[in-house]
């Protein structure tokens, strides 16, 4: 008999894939939802040897109703969303998928700062209202532009993603800051490691790519903020934990900031009063830096190789 296989939020996947599909099947008899509301997760999951899921989150009190469960699947980087030191005890073996996502959320981070620094948004809006039509000249210019050549750009934490946007932007030009635990020796020669402090002080744009912990959370906060550059652009598309949005809002409408872009927030999905929506300079993408479809399809492949792998007695990607 095979064993049976419940993914708990599959919208989250390619649910065209048929391949996808196809893989896991062959491994397993799969149900699968979309979405799971957390009064339903053990009722879906009590006969499942195996349990996928990316944000529907199991904790002590559901893990202990789930006395089948040999397998959590997470299908993301982060695996928060599983109770490890009780999975551990249980014999629970829970997995992620590494590194899956480093050239899309990269690729976000530069849609980002070249939405800031060109507007190509705003003068195409224009131009469909009839505003270059209407010009006497053959160009107009409401807002300067900047070249990012011209810019040094400090990253916070240079793991996989950080490393991929330190590459980018010197390929761009950029002068590249890093803090970062990593030495000198062990860092390309055109990343200059800094302390926290003076990569603020230097940077024109300010991008995070580390973890979120007891450390970190909130560390874009109105101290952070006051030693940066007045007209600095500040990313973040690595956990909205990581800012103190209600500073970050005051300081975006006081002109103490030019920009804030963000692909994630403390919320998600986020209360209409979150502070950060009602600012116009704050440029909001809706945590989709990581979900490219060849993204999506790397992630689909890593999971269908996890539950082999486990399956077969030689567990990978496993984090407990």
């Amino acid at each position: 008999m095979k064993p049976k296989i419940t993914v708990l939020d599959a919208f989250t996947l390619l649910r065209d894939d048929i391949k996808f599909w196809q893989s896991l099947e062959a491994l397993a008899d799969v149900d699968y939802y979309d979405r799971t509301m957390p009064e339903d997760i053990v009722s879906r999951c009590e006969h499942s040897d195996l349990v996928m899921t990316n944000k529907v989150v199991l904790d002590k009190e559901v893990l202990s109703r789930l006395p089948k469960l040999r397998y959590v699947g997470v299908l993301a980087t982060g695996y928060n969303v599983v109770d490890l030191p009780y999975a551990t005890e249980h014999g629970i073996v829970v997995t992620n998928i590494p590194a899956y996502s480093t050239d899309s959320v990269a690729q976000i981070v530069f849609a980002h700062l070249l939405h800031v620094v060109n507007d190509v948004a705003y003068y195409n809006a224009r131009n469909h209202e009839g505003r270059w039509c209407a010009s006497p000249d053959m160009c107009y210019l409401d807002y300067p532009l900047h070249e990012l050549s011209s810019l040094t750009m400090g990253i916070v934490g240079l793991g996989n993603i950080g490393m991929k946007v330190a590459g980018i932007a010197h390929a761009f030009g950029m002068r590249v800051c890093a803090f970062t635990s990593k030495t000198s020796s062990e860092l390309p020669e055109f990343i200059e490691p800094c302390a926290l402090t003076d990569l603020y002080r230097l940077s024109d744009v300010v991008t995070y790519h580390c973890p979120l912990n007891a450390t970190t959370e909130k560390m874009i906060n109105a101290e952070a903020i006051a030693v940066m550059k007045p007209e600095a652009i500040v990313i973040n598309t690595g956990r909205g934990g990581l800012a103190d949005e209600e500073a970050i809002a005051t300081a975006l409408k006081s002109g103490r900031l030019k920009a804030y872009c963000t692909d994630v927030l403390s919320t998600e999905p986020p209360s209409p009063h979150n502070p950060l929506l009602a600012v116009s300079n704050a440029i909001i993408t809706p945590h989709i830096g990581w979900s490219t479809i060849e993204s999506r399809r790397r992630l689909m492949d890593i999971a269908v190789e996890n539950v082999r792998c486990f399956l077969e007695g030689k567990p990978i990607n496993v984090v407990n």
